[in-house]
């Protein structure tokens, strides 16, 4: 970069450069040195900071936000940058796209949190929300030395909820039905109920995934439907690898339902829910578990409270904590006592008669 360099009136040197403007007013940069050497070789040692500086008197949240999510397309699942390409423009461009990145002040998060919440968000989505600009506010820090106004903004207090499960009367009556209405349907319920693997893990479960000599499913795709931004359609199925490393399993099929499996064995690049080599999706697969509830006569509960039944009857049969989490595919046990574990009033009660007034 080229700045003007010249001698002042007290002997110095001084090489000055334009940094950008602010408010339509030209702003500059001054270096000294006591040589005009001197003066350009700090001017020179300084260009990337002030590179960054006249970059960010111009950029908008806007564009800030397309270059992040350009420098991190390689470092995230296809999934997730789709997920948060919505959240950008659905939510956080609506608001602050064309705001100056080095403007925007708490005060605005603030209210931004407020007017979601009013909205009818729940607050742990306003919170993922939050999340994602914080991490684009980190990059723009770190990159353009911008203040980070995300720092120090408390999230709104998350409320969790109980999930709906099925007692364990109405668990053995789901098992009884699945037991005597076999189907590729059933069998995936079954699995789910037996195993805990979720509902894309299981859409994406080929025969060659199952080793039914020695009694073990592995887990190495899912399946889910996410949003296109390419104009040519608004969603696209795609399989991928599952939600983390720890995802990766190979979990041991209990003997329960070794015998439907074996009735239903296909081709190993065959999908085990339609028989086929295409897949079916996790929406259908829902639609159909909520037939299976009807037919049993059962109440409607969401697929993924398969999950946390199959948890939550895991630890009172006595599954060590380290296991369970392993066999759900968690990346610590803490994730799978904080979100899975659910201790039904039986539980409590058998628990507290434990207690004895004798020595």
């Amino acid at each position: 970069m080229k700045g003007t360099t010249y001698q002042r009136r007290d002997g110095r040197w001084e090489c000055r450069i334009s940094i950008g403007s602010v408010n339509g007013k030209r702003k500059y940069k001054s270096y000294y040195g006591s040589t005009e050497q001197e003066a350009e070789y700090k001017m020179m040692l300084d260009y990337q900071t002030v590179q960054h500086q006249a970059a960010v008197t111009e950029m908008t949240v806007r564009e800030l936000s397309s270059e992040w999510m350009y420098v991190t397309r390689n470092r995230i699942k296809e999934s997730t940058a789709a997920n948060y390409r919505m959240k950008l423009d659905k939510h956080i461009l609506p608001a602050f796209g064309e705001r100056n990145i080095a403007v925007l002040a708490a005060k605005d998060i603030y209210a931004f949190i407020e007017s979601k919440l009013k909205s009818g968000l729940s607050a742990r989505y306003v919170t993922d929300i939050i999340v994602l600009l914080k991490s684009i506010y980190r990059y723009a820090c770190r990159e353009y030395a911008v203040r980070n106004v995300l720092d120090g903004i408390v999230l709104p207090k998350k409320m969790t909820s109980e999930v709906r499960t099925l007692t364990k009367t109405q668990q053995k009556e789901l098992s009884t039905y699945l037991n005597n209405n076999h189907s590729t349907t059933t069998l995936g319920v079954a699995l789910s109920l037996y195993t805990g693997v979720r509902i894309g893990e299981l859409c994406a479960l080929q025969w060659q995934d199952i080793d039914l000599a020695n009694s073990t499913l592995t887990v190495r795709k899912t399946i889910q439907r996410i949003q296109c931004f390419d104009g040519k359609r608004k969603t696209q199925l795609i399989i991928t690898e599952p939600k983390s490393a720890n995802s990766l399993r190979t979990i041991p099929i209990p003997d329960c339902i070794m015998p439907m499996l074996k009735e239903f064995e296909g081709k190993g690049s065959e999908y085990i829910l339609s028989g086929s080599c295409r897949p079916v999706e996790p929406r259908t697969m829902q639609n159909r578990f909520k037939r299976v509830l009807n037919n049993a006569n059962l109440p409607s509960i969401n697929y993924h409270a398969l999950r946390h039944s199959f948890s939550t009857s895991a630890l009172e049969l006595g599954f060590d904590i380290k296991t369970l989490s392993e066999i759900l595919g968690h990346s610590s046990v803490e994730v799978t006592l904080n979100r899975y574990i659910h201790s039904s009033m039986d539980r409590k009660r058998a628990c507290m008669n434990l207690l004895s007034l004798s020595a």
